[in-house]
């Protein structure tokens, strides 16, 4: 078994060489299992030292000049060449026992796609709430944060990957295709609940709670509209670290 683990990342040199310890840590799972595994970084247009750190970290780098995440871990994707992709956000860090987790669903052969819930990394009790319901609306809708998506290969690629309409969301419509694929083939897609990923709350601390709820409100009532639009979405673009 071969894993490709894609990280999409523009100007992260503050989170990226700790996220890709983490990740290097937590492989140690899949080494004993006799798996083999890639580390793939897409510098999506970065201006900081982001593609340098992961050289450094020995990731191979491959450049996306959009600058849009969906594009980027798209990119990512074209450079894998594992039997299963695993996209982690630059600022997120998986623990080995979430690896086996995946590993073991992988091993199971029911599944094919996924996810897990996640946990912030520091916030108020406002922050852990809302962390809260996502846990939940995720897997009720069996929907997966992008900081950690698990997919076969050749189903990523079936279904057209991630959609280079959408600045934002693109995960949502990504499991919607998923969901529909693994129903014709008879497998699950699965949210795993064990061991969260641990991801940053730094929007938090960057964005002030009228921002974010401004650009919430903003989709609701233009129906998602804004979620094509890269300036609407400017908290995942405007560089602000």
């Amino acid at each position: 078994m071969r894993i490709s683990i894609v990280i999409p990342a523009f100007n992260e040199e503050k989170l990226l060489r700790a996220s890709l310890e983490a990740i290097r840590s937590a492989t140690g799972v899949l080494d004993e299992r006799g798996w083999e595994w890639e580390l793939i970084v897409c510098d999506n247009n970065s201006t900081d030292r982001t593609p340098e750190i992961a050289k450094e970290e020995g990731a191979i780098v491959v450049f996306e000049p959009v600058n849009q995440i969906g594009r980027a871990r798209n990119r990512g994707a074209e450079a894998a060449t594992g039997d299963w992709i695993l996209f982690i956000d630059a600022d997120s860090s998986p623990c080995g026992a979430l690896l086996a987790d995946v590993a073991d669903e992988i091993e199971g052969g029911r599944s094919l796609a996924g996810g897990s819930t996640v946990r912030m990394d520091d916030g108020g009790f406002a922050l852990q709430l809302v962390n809260g319901i996502w846990n939940g609306i995720s897997r009720i809708m069996r929907w997966a944060a992008g900081s950690f998506i698990w997919v076969q290969a050749e189903a990523f690629r079936e279904v057209g990957g991630f959609s280079n309409e959408l600045y934002a969301s693109e995960e949502l419509d990504l499991f919607g295709r998923l969901k529909r694929l693994a129903k014709r083939r008879k497998k699950r897609v699965v949210i795993l609940t064990d061991h969260p990923m641990m991801t940053s709350a730094r929007k938090v601390k960057l964005y002030s709670p009228g921002e974010l709820l401004g650009i919430l409100v903003k989709t609701f009532f233009c129906f998602g509209r804004p979620l094509r639009s890269k300036e609407a979405c400017h908290m995942w673009y405007d560089g602000r670290r």
